[in-house]
């Protein structure tokens, strides 16, 4: 058997970029900046530039830059946020830390995205946002969803986390909303040696309450205008999402490319393969197949010395920590459907074409 071939690879990342790191981190080291910093605030800089936003405020993670996104609405106890039932968790936790509700709205079969026509009728006079997910580094239909933010009065906050750099009708996600959140956990497109996070915002008014509130609700250092957390970014990371953000557009144009392969050679296969819609540009933070014999699949190509994942197996209305909503089986059944046949691929810049070959080989030898 040829060497088995990994679902994330980020030591081929790391080798790639180890001197341009090295140099990077050891600035920060000398500098002793190991707390925010000057290579934090560079970093925001050149990702609101990157984003086309103004401003930029980083964080120790994308969950806490969605949450505090929500706390600068002032979305409270009783409030309800409209989401989806179908991403990770820290969607949903952004809600319930500010004490609001999640509300969900099942996603569209073809790209899992939020299903803009199922949301007006979730809407209550409790309803004071929207929370939608650019899920797998695909855009969701922006321009719906907005319409009907502005038609109730509502803030569309982006879950951008998955989805740095993709483009909804040519323009980068993350300034539709009112704020929007960005992860940069290890795996993501853009990853840090670590956890991080960002908020991205064209308002300075909710960029100035956000710094505040990563730093202990405070603007002056030891008074505290209100509870704030510590949810700030170390130098650290900073300084490693600077080297990083200069290549992600070359990494992207891979991803693409072996997005485009694998949709050639698996294009006859049963699978149900994504679809990028029209008005999209997807960063393929993810390439997510389908099928409803897929742990059978699944085991077969780990078997064969090939990696994959499933992303998500449990939908979040049906989640233990989600049990007093008293949702069932069968409430979001197009989320739940994609939950059983999800399996994502391996995906990532250095992944070879004669590795991306293999893959599709594997998974046509499989007895469907």
């Amino acid at each position: 058997m040829s060497d088995n071939i990994a679902y994330l690879d980020l030591p081929a990342q790391i080798r790639g970029l180890r001197k341009e790191l090295d140099a990077a981190l050891a600035r920060t080291l000398d500098n002793c900046s190991f707390c925010l910093g000057p290579d934090v605030a560079q970093f925001e800089k050149d990702f609101a530039r990157y984003c086309d936003a103004t401003q930029c405020v980083s964080f120790n993670s994308g969950t806490s830059a969605l949450h505090v996104a929500l706390k600068a609405l002032n979305v409270g106890p009783g409030d309800e946020v409209i989401t989806t039932p179908f991403t990770f968790v820290a969607t949903s936790w952004a809600i319930s830390y500010v004490g609001a509700r999640p509300v969900y709205v099942d996603v569209d079969d073809a790209t899992f995205n939020l299903d803009p026509a199922l949301i007006e009728r979730a809407i209550t006079p409790k309803t004071k946002a929207i929370l939608p997910v650019h899920l797998y580094g695909q855009p969701f239909d922006v321009d719906r969803i907005l319409e009907i933010c502005r038609k109730h009065k509502l803030p569309l906050v982006e879950d951008a986390c998955q989805s740095h750099g993709a483009k909804y009708k040519g323009k980068v996600v993350g300034t539709f909303g009112e704020m929007s959140g960005f992860s940069f956990y290890p795996g993501k497109n853009l990853g840090a040696c670590g956890e991080g996070g960002a908020l991205v915002t064209n308002n300075s008014s909710y960029a100035a309450r956000a710094r505040a509130l990563r730093e202990h609700g405070s603007t002056v250092r030891y008074y505290h205008d209100e509870i704030g957390f510590n949810y700030r970014m170390e130098g650290f990371q900073g300084a490693v999402l600077g080297v990083k953000l200069k290549h992600l557009d070359d990494w992207t144009r891979e991803r693409r490319r072996v997005a485009k392969r694998y949709t050639e050679l698996l294009s006859n296969t049963p699978l149900q393969l994504p679809r990028e819609p029209a008005f999209a540009e997807s960063v393929w933070h993810l390439y997510v197949v389908r099928h409803p014999r897929r742990d059978e699949l699944k085991k077969y190509l780990e078997e064969n010395g090939i990696g994959c994942a499933v992303h998500y197996p449990i939908p979040l209305h049906l989640q233990k920590a989600y049990a007093h909503l008293g949702h069932k089986p069968g409430d979001f059944p197009v989320a739940e459907k994609a939950a059983r046949e999800c399996l994502s691929l391996p995906i990532y810049p250095e992944l070879t074409d004669a590795q991306i070959g293999r893959v599709a080989e594997t998974i046509k030898k499989f007895k469907f």
